[in-house]
């Protein structure tokens, strides 16, 4: 091969790496949801919001900065938003100084649920990713997680 083509393809080393990349991505997800709907009636989307919420004092986010931290489209965001609001998760307010925006608010039955599942779900994460790694791994994956997410955030 030239080159331009060598620049394009992967090699086998490369390849290996993306073909795991891409089957870890799909798999872990699938795990910590299958462990969170065995142990409660949260899913793994439910969990997220829930922990961007319950990560500030006072349990609330503008609709607009919670989509951001997700990497949701608004439109997704309002539809679970409104599920999790049937359930008595969580609280829509609305923004006293901008009328066209919202808070989320976790409420007591949110913070209660997220409170008992997440020690299973923290067992799950140990089980299927740290435990797996010994500790120089676990801090070389974080250095990697970092790169690529500087990169990601730099495109």
């Amino acid at each position: 091969m030239d080159r331009v083509n060598d620049r394009i393809w992967l090699d086998d080393e490369q390849q290996a790496v993306w073909r795991a990349w891409l089957d870890v991505t799909a798999r872990l997800p699938v795990a910590l949801h299958r462990d969170l709907r065995a142990s409660s009636d949260l899913s793994l989307p439910d969990f997220d919001v829930l922990v961007r919420l319950t990560e500030h004092p006072d349990g609330r986010l503008r609709s607009s900065v919670l989509a951001e931290a997700l990497q949701w489209e608004r439109s997704r965001l309002s539809h679970h938003v409104g599920r999790m609001v049937r359930r008595g998760l969580v609280a829509r307010e609305e923004c006293a100084d901008d009328g066209r925006g919202a808070w989320v608010v976790v409420t007591d039955a949110g913070r209660t649920a997220i409170e008992r599942v997440a020690p299973t779900h923290v067992a799950t994460v140990r089980h299927v990713l740290l435990d797996a790694l010994t500790p120089t791994q676990v801090r070389d994956l974080r250095e990697i997680l970092a790169a690529i997410r500087s990169r990601l955030d730099t495109d």
